[in-house]
């Protein structure tokens, strides 16, 4: 028998936090936030600090989506390199953008202090390391684009890296002194209490059946027939807006990830650092604070559910050789290995913002590999906007850009 746990970490780790209730009244609200997940909190977490009267709603239980599977490695890196987004954007642009996520998790952590959250937000640096000798002329210009723009980063060579972390198998790598790691799923519910006890209404399992966009906001019906209406609503459903919008936007994957056993052993060489690689679907790794390791990748380009589930037992097994492969002396046994759905954009960068499609609404859909930190960036935007201002990051996070 396979005792192995197919759920989400965090979910096992963490249990039931809190339960809200579904919609049973008709509401009247400012804005309206749909999508319970780490986006979702944060970004009401922004509006009852702005004094805006504020419901969220969510079609499952809150946080049991995305953020339940999420590695939640928190990077400045998107996942498009630095000179090949200078390349597509311009330089100064793309600069702004890395500088933006950088600052971000600073921001971030703030947040996490305000509201006394014990979700085990630890700074952290983090190495992006060639997998292969052919890598290692981009992962070079990477370096020098970086550092050209005064992020701090230092180049390690092999050696440098087996001695530092005792990783084999890499081929050079640039050591970035920004990073972190948390529970987002136990964060998005500190978010929720805390914000709740002010005044953010929070109904989960509830659909949304219908929408009708009126002269001063938007009306929703939903699977009870009670209506919500709303002056303003913000999507933070990630890759559920595909459900909405009909362009194709975004492109969706699965991705997988194990967790091992508790380890007795001394990893203090591994704990304060992010690893992910140069490969193509790359490999990321991290640390827990309860001192397993986590390691995932081996993304698919589909997201049926059925096929992405069978495939657990055989994603586990390759990502534990390719473990063995830069740890042989690591003695890893898998605890959980589950499988979530993201989504990648061609230049790297999320989408925020106004749809011409959805009159009063706002879109924030933080996609990629580093889905958290451009969350934490949609605070700010959706501050300038709702204030009738303009971010000055948000034409590069519009729909159509393409």
């Amino acid at each position: 028998m396979d005792l192995t746990s197919n759920e989400p970490f965090w979910l096992i780790k963490n249990g039931l936090l809190a339960s809200y209730p579904s919609l049973k009244e008709d509401v009247e609200t400012d804005i309206l936030i749909i999508g319970g997940g780490i986006t979702g909190s944060l970004i009401a977490h922004q509006c009852i600090a702005e004094g805006y009267k504020t419901t969220l709603i969510d079609r499952r239980e809150v946080a049991n989506g995305s953020t339940s599977a999420t590695t939640s490695m928190l990077q400045y890196e998107i996942d498009v390199p630095l000179y090949k987004l200078s390349e597509m954007i311009g330089k100064p642009a793309a600069e702004a953008n890395y500088w933006a996520c950088y600052n971000s998790i600073d921001a971030l952590q703030k947040v996490v202090r305000k509201i006394k959250s014990d979700c085990g937000f630890k700074k952290k640096e983090s190495l992006y390391f060639a997998a292969y000798k052919k890598d290692v002329v981009g992962l070079k210009k990477e370096f020098e684009a970086r550092r050209s723009c005064g992020l701090p980063v230092s180049w390690l060579s092999s050696k440098d890296i087996e001695n530092k972390y005792q990783l084999k198998k890499t081929h050079g790598g640039i050591l970035s002194k920004q990073g972190g790691s948390v529970d987002a799923f136990k964060l998005t519910h500190d978010l929720l209490t805390y914000n709740h006890k002010k005044g953010l209404q929070i109904f989960d399992k509830t659909e949304i059946t219908s929408f009708k966009h009126t002269k001063n906001g938007v009306h929703i019906k939903t699977e009870f027939g009670n209506t919500v209406k709303a002056k303003k609503v913000i999507y933070c459903n990630g890759f559920e807006s595909t459900e909405l919008i009909k362009e194709p936007f975004v492109k969706l994957l699965s991705t997988y990830a194990i967790i091992g056993e508790r380890n007795d052993d001394d990893q203090s060489h591994l704990n304060d650092t992010l690893f992910w690689n140069t490969a193509d679907p790359y490999l990321y790794m991290r640390t827990t604070d309860d001192n397993r390791i986590l390691i995932g990748g081996e993304d698919e380009d589909f997201v049926d559910d059925k096929k992405r589930d069978g495939l657990l037992n055989a994603k586990n097994k390759k990502l534990t050789i390719k473990l063995k492969d830069l740890l042989p002396n690591y003695q890893f046994r898998t605890d959980f290995v589950w499988a979530g759905t993201f989504g990648e954009t061609q230049d790297g960068l999320p989408y925020m913002g106004a749809h011409p499609d959805f009159p009063h609404s706002y879109f924030v859909l933080g996609f990629g590999g580093n889905g958290i930190t451009f969350s934490v960036i949609g605070m700010e935007v959706i501050k300038e906007l709702l204030d009738n201002k303009e971010h000055p990051l948000q034409k590069y996070y519009r729909f159509g850009r393409e």
